[in-house]
């Protein structure tokens, strides 16, 4: 039965709300409520506001969330709206670390040194490599109808390689960055050394870990400056329980705090000089070192 007063609330995979809502006869009654994998372990939802998104339905979405006994966080419309946007930064950054030729099992050792649950070639397995190529393909494709182009990054040809070449989209195939050989424990793709094979030299641990760490928090930071997050603490909350960011610093936004904000803009710069524009410090952080002001 078609109901005049029902929300329609999208699991979104990335995909702005705004245009979703663009084939709904109530706009105003659609949102987007992001739940997270392993959904029985993750105790966060995003719940993602339309521009013609109305208070009814945000009301109605936050007071679902919390019947099912997880935490909401509210954020605006966007492209990979806030966790999506800034996990996709740490997992791109462990396939740049690939495409560079580190070793798989350094980068992998770097990601649960930084914090994380899970190393970012073991994550992108479960995610799906075979949806992040579909993600990609689609925001470039969505792009190009507004006359924009979707920036390369290193992960496209390593994900075309593993997903159309070498036909590994990822754990629930059985075949990924890893193998997963049945009733038995998974481990790293042999041929990975083979198709990107180390190229001068290997870096520290802990530089690994900074890269790992810091591209994360240059994205949370874009996203609060751009008014995709609105408030610090979903950034930090939205950050711990939506994928796993490095609990014993806070969250993304208190990991600046706790860094120091003249020191992390040090750090980034000399990241960003040696590996590109993806760390440069965004003016919203420049103008709060200026101000003397924090998270």
């Amino acid at each position: 039965v078609k109901r005049a007063d029902a929300i329609y609330g999208s699991n979104a995979s990335t995909l702005p709300i705004t245009g979703r809502a663009e084939a709904s006869e109530r706009p105003e009654a659609f949102i987007g409520i992001q739940f997270f994998a392993p959904v029985d372990r993750r105790g966060l939802v995003e719940i993602i506001m339309g521009k013609k998104t109305s208070p009814r339905a945000h009301a109605a979405a936050i007071d679902y969330v919390q019947k099912i006994r997880k935490t909401p966080i509210v954020v605006n419309d966007s492209r990979g709206f806030y966790t999506s946007r800034v996990f996709t930064s740490y997992v791109n950054e462990g396939m740049a670390l690939l495409a560079e030729g580190q070793p798989p099992r350094a980068i992998e050792s770097a990601g649960l040194h930084a914090g994380m649950p899970v190393g970012p070639l073991a994550v992108s397995d479960e995610v799906n490599l075979g949806l992040a190529l579909h993600i990609r393909q689609q925001t470039r494709q969505d792009l190009a109808a507004q006359g924009e182009e979707l920036a390369e990054t290193p992960s496209d040809a390593i994900l075309d390689l593993m997903v159309n070449r070498e036909k590994r989209p990822g754990k629930a195939q059985g075949a990924g960055f890893y193998e997963y050989p049945p009733g038995g424990k998974k481990y790293l793709w042999p041929r990975l050394a083979e198709f990107f094979p180390h190229k001068g030299e290997r870096l520290p641990l802990n530089e690994m870990v900074d890269r790992l760490l810091f591209v994360q928090v240059m994205e949370a930071i874009r996203c609060y400056g751009e008014n995709v997050v609105t408030s610090v603490g979903d950034a930090n909350i939205g950050s711990i329980l939506g994928w796993g960011f490095a609990p014993f610093k806070g969250g993304t936004l208190q990991f600046v705090n706790d860094y120091g904000l003249p020191q992390f803009v040090e750090r980034s710069r000399e990241l960003a000089a040696q590996y590109g524009e993806r760390f440069s410090p965004p003016p919203l952080l420049l103008q709060m070192v200026e101000e003397g002001s924090r998270f």
